[in-house]
């Protein structure tokens, strides 16, 4: 599928003025894949800019190689941490990528940036009288908000009500305007029937859904892909295989790494995890659950699920028992007594609710599969515990203080007890009845033609559209050479 058409110049022309007006450069997908072809000058001017700051120069940290630090940093090789044994109960080597170190504390910036870059560069989307539109259940509205305050559009952010209180007041506090629509985590049909609204009501607004925007997936596929294959390269002995990439599948967009791994890595097992409460993909079933940022009730377009080879269903209570104890002084006491290295101890608050559930599905994956110690898990760490510091509070409210009883309750019950229940290993007939389940939202409800769905079964569709980012790239860089700012 060629996602850029045409060039329409008349929009293309005003979107370079507007970028001169605001000194804005757009990286290429290769300069955030590989921050050292970044120009000097620019990497010069970062020092005097916070992580999270909205000024344009920001668009070159969407990328997994930044320094950890909120202000002034560099770039480096990659944000990681390993799980030892004493924590995971396997001797597989799980390793989880950091995804903190975005600008906004998730990578869902880069998402934001597949989908809305290609249309900036080829007039497909006009900043000085449209609106860019963020459908979500969490992350992916205010990575696109982000975006678009960093290349100078309006963002209009949905996502549902019950999301945590952090992400209202921070879209809020950047100038976006924010629809809450009913219910919670996967209530995604609401946020649809929100956007149908807009399309016949608001001829200035663009929809960029995640669900459906390959420019998503198409990032995720050569930026997050890239690096686990770079850091894999780094800390794997020649003995050693890349065994699992496990991923939750919330918008398919960070699953689309398994796609590329794959090229490289032919025996990869890729496994997809989702909530209990929501076993989509487990059970082609429903419900409300609490792992913000997965799980909604349908199969993304832009799955490839036929190149996914596993689904993992995680208890929602397990990731909110394991917050805790990841996050609490006691637990923090606990755990170091269970043999739990301090420094790895210290770095667990990385973890947010989907990235515990991730971990939780890493080891469900290596016990079941048997893997040793010459295998390696990796896994993203979407965001980090920052963005969720109100459901921490809320549990302190429910449940009293966390003592070191509870710890050593969870760390028995939801650690040392995790097994291979939930779930559910694919053959060919599995994906294949996954990928017709996509007709009942896609064509029945959002107006996709049935040949189109037939064309996603194909593997030669998708290798087509993951090679896109080349043309993209070049016309980054015809783009910033007529703004003149480089």
């Amino acid at each position: 599928m060629k996602i850029i058409d045409r060039i329409d110049e008349e929009v293309l022309a005003k979107t370079v003025q507007r970028c001169r007006e605001r000194n804005i450069i757009i990286p290429t997908f290769a300069q955030q894949k590989d921050p050292t072809t970044i120009p000097q000058p620019i990497k010069d001017r970062l020092k005097n800019v916070g992580l999270w700051d909205i000024d344009p120069l920001n668009l070159f940290r969407i990328t997994w190689k930044n320094e950890p630090v909120e202000r002034g940093g560099g770039f480096n090789d990659g944000n990681w941490m390993e799980f030892p044994p004493a924590l995971t109960g396997v001797e597989a080597r799980i390793i989880g990528l950091v995804g903190k170190y975005f600008p906004t504390g998730s990578h869902k910036v880069g998402a934001g940036f597949g989908c809305l870059v290609p249309r900036l560069v080829s007039g497909g989307f006009d900043p000085t009288t449209q609106k860019a539109v963020w459908p979500s259940t969490g992350n992916y509205c205010r990575g696109g908000a982000f975006d678009c305050a960093l290349l100078a559009c309006t963002a209009v952010a949905i996502l549902p009500e019950e999301m945590s209180t952090e992400r209202f007041e921070w879209l809020k506090s950047i100038g976006a305007e924010v629809i809450a629509t009913p219910g919670c985590e996967s209530n995604v049909k609401e946020v649809y029937d929100k956007c149908w609204e807009i399309r016949r009501t608001r001829p200035d607004c663009v929809i960029f859904n995640q669900f459906d925007e390959f420019g998503n997936a198409i990032w995720h596929y050569h930026l997050t892909g890239g690096i686990i294959d770079e850091i894999y390269g780094r800390i794997a002995g020649q003995r050693e295989r890349l065994a699992a990439y496990v991923s939750a599948t919330g918008s398919a967009g960070t699953i689309a790494a398994g796609d590329y791994l794959r090229t490289r890595y032919p025996l990869l097992k890729v496994v997809a995890s989702e909530a209990l409460q929501c076993p989509t993909l487990f059970q082609c079933g429903f419900g409300g659950h609490r792992i913000e940022g997965i799980g909604d009730k349908h199969v993304p377009w832009i799955h490839n699920v036929r190149n996914t080879d596993m689904v993992c269903a995680i208890d929602d209570e397990q990731c909110m028992q394991l917050l805790r104890l990841f996050n609490e002084d006691a637990g923090h006491v606990f755990l170091q007594r269970q043999g739990v290295a301090a420094e790895v101890v210290e770095k667990l608050p990385l973890l947010g609710i989907s990235s515990i559930g991730n971990l939780v599905a890493a080891i469900k994956v290596a016990k079941y599969y048997e893997f040793g110690s010459r295998d390696v898990v990796f896994t993203p760490l979407t965001d980090s515990t920052e963005l969720y510091q109100s459901r921490i509070v809320e549990q302190r409210e429910q449940h009293g203080t966390y003592a070191e009883a509870d710890a050593a309750r969870h760390f028995a019950r939801y650690l040392e007890g995790i097994g291979v229940d939930y779930l559910r290993e694919l053959n060919y007939q599995d994906r294949k009845l996954l990928h017709n389940f996509k007709y009942f939202t896609w064509v029945e409800q959002q107006q996709r033609e049935a040949e189109e769905l037939r064309q996603l079964w194909d593997p030669d569709f998708w290798e087509e559209t993951f090679t896109q980012v080349e043309e993209w790239d070049r016309l980054i860089g015809e783009f910033n050479q007529r703004v003149g700012l480089t």
